[in-house]
């Protein structure tokens, strides 16, 4: 609307004729420097790097180590769907952003260039290009695909009329149009920035659908995680399930009406996405019930059962610095994972699996010395953390402990012992876990 505005005005100040030419002028200038730019930018592959050579003036040089590689996501633009083109986003460990985005190639060798550098990046085999090729449309599935869950449109737009910004729309619709008649009369500018915070407030909720349309989780032969989604710009994105570092969980309070949750996923070289950014690739499942939830999770955490992913809560004098939420909050040690939960209005569970854990920190704030209480958090290379918030101070320590432990074994398994004699046969193994002490 802003825009619109300030066209608006020059518009009457250039008169129609020279209005038309500046922006024929503006439009042509975009074209040569968009077509500059990919005349420009060139790609190869040596050996396990990938070379990106850019810029006409101030050339550019980057090798990006195919063993930092994360992920790979193909990407299509409206444009580019009608024109079969597409571009190839690579992850990487450390980096916040796309550290290589190469805009455009054809669909074909998108998809080509996407499985040769997943299967150099290593630890995952290499898939024909007639399997990985997108060009036949979101809508169906690849030959080599195993479906897993598809989340279906309807429940996606009910979903989103289900949050405060669509909520709470017809109150602010009502509030301008009873100011519009109190007034009168409002002027141009007095609209517009009323049109342009109305559809601010819709912007949001219409993103997250035009995104997370057809949304679709595939498994491709070599295990890796498939997911495809999007309306006006389809994402066909590939994930190693080694690369996984975490899954959290949320109840929105809207939501726990119809029972419905998502989940996103933490992949190193992703970052942590800012709070309301909605560009991040983190999405898990943007919408569904318990029984998703869970065939989700148990596909991407093998042997982790949502259903039966217990907590124990805080001890009772963390009442006073959380009178609401403390019955939400809790953590618990499961074989693969550590499981961690919080939240008041919308609630949040978060699973880290223990051989992601990159360090465990406790942590101590001014009332928790006083109550002795800890927090301990459990770092995961994709920028999240579990925490296991106001712990009893000496139970804090001895979680600490045990998921140091728990990683070492994860990263570096014990070799099964040798068969025990006949007559060490029936005696228990001496095998320590946490457990959280006794109330005094």
């Amino acid at each position: 609307m802003i825009v619109a505005a300030l066209s608006w005005q020059a518009l009457r100040e250039l008169g129609p004729t020279h209005f038309a030419m500046v922006v024929l002028a503006v439009a042509v200038g975009a074209v040569i420097f968009s077509a500059v730019g990919w005349w420009t930018t060139g790609y190869q592959v040596v050996a396990r790097e990938l070379r990106i050579t850019e810029g006409l003036i101030w050339r550019r040089n980057r090798a990006i180590p195919l063993d930092r590689l994360q992920s790979v996501e193909v990407r299509r633009p409206l444009l580019a769907q009608f024109s079969g083109l597409a571009e190839l986003r690579l992850e990487v460990v450390g980096g916040g952003k796309a550290e290589a985005p190469l805009a455009y190639l054809t669909v074909r060798e998108a998809a080509a260039l996407r499985e040769r550098l997943l299967a150099l990046s290593g630890r995952t085999p290499e898939v024909s290009v007639a399997e990985a090729d997108p060009a036949a449309g979101p809508r169906t599935a690849s030959p080599g695909e195993q479906s897993l869950h598809a989340v279906g449109n309807r429940e996606l737009l009910i979903s989103q009329l289900l949050t405060p910004q669509a909520f709470f729309l017809p109150i602010g619709v009502a509030w301008v149009v009873t100011q519009f008649v109190m007034e009168g009369s409002w002027t141009f500018i007095g609209i517009a920035s009323t049109v342009t915070a109305m559809a601010g407030v819709l912007l949001q909720p219409i993103r997250r659908v035009l995104r997370d349309w057809d949304f679709r989780l595939a498994r491709d032969p070599g295990g890796r995680l498939l997911l495809h989604y999007g309306l006006t710009e389809t994402r066909s994105q590939v994930v190693p399930l080694h690369r996984v570092q975490a899954v959290r969980i949320t109840w929105p309070f809207l939501w726990r009406l119809t029972s419905w949750l998502y989940l996103q996923l933490d992949v190193a070289g992703y970052g942590a996405p800012e709070r309301g950014n909605d560009t991040g690739s983190d999405r898990l499942l943007p919408v569904g019930d318990q029984h998703a939830a869970r065939l989700v999770v148990g596909a991407v955490l093998p042997g982790v059962d949502l259903a039966a992913l217990a907590t124990s809560p805080p001890p009772a004098r963390v009442r006073w610095l959380h009178p609401v939420g403390l019955r939400f909050m809790g953590v618990g040690l499961h074989p693969d994972v550590l499981v961690t939960r919080e939240g008041r209005l919308s609630r949040e569970m978060t699973l880290v699996p223990y051989a992601r854990l990159q360090s465990v920190r406790v942590v101590q704030g001014p009332l928790q010395r006083m109550l002795r209480l800890a927090t301990v958090y459990a770092d995961a290379a994709g920028g999240r953390s579990g925490a296991a918030r106001d712990r009893d101070l000496a139970e804090a320590w001895a979680l600490a402990d045990e998921l140091a432990r728990r990683a070492r074994l994860a990263r570096h398994p014990i070799p099964p012992p040798a068969p025990a004699a006949p007559s060490d046969l029936g005696q228990p193994a001496d095998e320590t876990f946490w457990q959280r002490p006794a109330q005094a």
